[in-house]
């Protein structure tokens, strides 16, 4: 017997009213033009396939290539082979295997400090790591760009929330001014921004968060693999890693993979381990996703060539859409958004572009303040100079179609 009321028997509002008033992306599907949740029918690396229309990969954090590697693959598929296909449980009680502790020392070594604990993601491992270490007497003080994990975990944590204006040193310093002494402080930043592909300035952060006596917690999900003098990151990469007291990255980049990691002094990371709530309650990595990751870090130490073809496309993508007229923000990075800010212009920007057989990711708020709408493009170490040509040719037509570019 179906005991669901009927809508008219519903007293007072209906939870689910909401629903019926969002049309904005039923009239974008109805239009032809809605940009998200796109069912690829192949993922190689660089290109993609949608409904036998191939487009060449410009939207992907894949940025050393590594998800086609065959050691990668290999590694994977091995590893199935041998543990199957999940553990079943959570890494707390039956689901924690040797590989999770082998692949732990191996990113506590790389990314140089102490210890690491690997989570099932990286939003979980943003969430466990604030929520575990700021209390509700605590503060957290975040960059006013910092990822949607961040914020989640700091909202999580219920401890109280302070923000300063993105990358701007002065205004860092005045929040901390004003931050209750007798308070616990966590200051979080990206290493790198994955919408503006800036990088955060740590060795002058260091100074200001030692001033005042906070902790400084850098979110290294899209510098692993791509800053550092092996990759190692943006501490690396400004030379301050024993001066930054928590390292976190995630496997879905660089790695390769599916998970993620923080890394930092022994005793933080124990008590991490025992009171995130994100680790403690949810199942563990499988083996696969470890021994892929596993994989993709020993690539990462022993081809250096990966990174430096990534950042010589990088360069050249930076400096030839600039040159034709558009406007690639701050960017230092292999991420290089295209900045218009209306936010239809944008999404019909994507359109012709996906059109003429470029994939690119369209931002609009509340990804990106209102009126900053923006293509996300990001490039890999494998993209060819000839893939590289074409989406430079598709950028320059609809640039010149759409009057982006003079």
């Amino acid at each position: 017997m179906n005991s669901a009321k009927s809508d008219a028997a519903w007293p007072g509002v209906d939870v689910f009213a909401k629903v019926h008033t969002f049309t904005d992306a039923k009239e974008a599907m109805r239009g032809g033009y809605y940009p998200y949740f796109i069912p690829l029918d192949e993922n190689e690396g660089t290109e993609v396939v949608y409904k036998g229309h191939r487009l060449i990969m410009c939207g992907s954090n894949n940025y050393l290539g590594l998800t086609t590697h065959p050691k990668v693959r290999e590694a994977a598929i091995e590893a199935i082979r041998k543990y199957g296909t999940s553990n079943t449980g959570s890494r707390f009680l039956n689901g924690n295997l040797r590989l999770h502790q082998e692949l732990e020392e191996e990113l506590a070594d790389f990314v140089g400090k102490e210890a690491a604990l690997v989570f099932s993601t990286g939003y979980q491992t943003n969430l466990g790591t604030i929520q575990a270490l700021v209390g509700r007497k605590d503060q957290v003080i975040l960059d006013r760009d910092d990822h949607a994990s961040i914020v989640d975990g700091a909202i999580l944590s219920q401890g109280r929330i302070l923000r300063f204006k993105h990358n701007d040193l002065e205004d860092l310093e005045r929040v901390l001014q004003q931050a209750d002494p007798n308070r616990g402080r966590l200051v979080v930043v990206d290493g790198v921004y994955s919408m503006g592909g800036d990088i955060a300035p740590l060795p002058q952060m260091v100074e200001i968060c030692h001033k005042y006596g906070a902790r400084l917690m850098v979110d290294d999900a899209h510098s692993m693999g791509v800053l550092g003098p092996q990759g190692n990151g943006t501490a690396a990469h400004f030379g301050v890693t024993d001066q930054v007291d928590l390292i976190m990255s995630t496997f879905s980049k660089s790695f390769a993979s599916l998970g993620g990691f923080i890394a930092g002094d022994y005793d933080v990371i124990h008590y991490v381990q025992h009171f995130a709530r994100a680790l403690i309650f949810s199942a563990s990595i499988p083996a696969a996703n470890l021994a892929a990751a596993r994989a993709a870090l020993q690539i990462i130490k022993e081809e250096p060539e990966r990174r430096e073809r990534l950042w010589q496309i990088a360069r050249r993508m930076k400096r030839e859409l600039s040159a034709m007229g558009y406007d690639t923000g701050q960017s230092e990075t292999p991420i290089i958004p295209i900045i218009i800010g209306d936010e239809l212009r944008t999404v019909f920007v994507w359109k012709r572009l996906f059109d003429e057989g470029v994939f690119v990711n369209p931002v609009l708020p509340p990804g990106v303040p209102p009126n900053k709408s923006l293509l996300r493009t990001s490039y890999m170490a494998t993209h060819t100079d000839e893939q590289l040509d074409r989406v430079l040719e598709a950028f320059y037509k609809v640039g010149k179609e759409t009057g982006l570019i003079p």
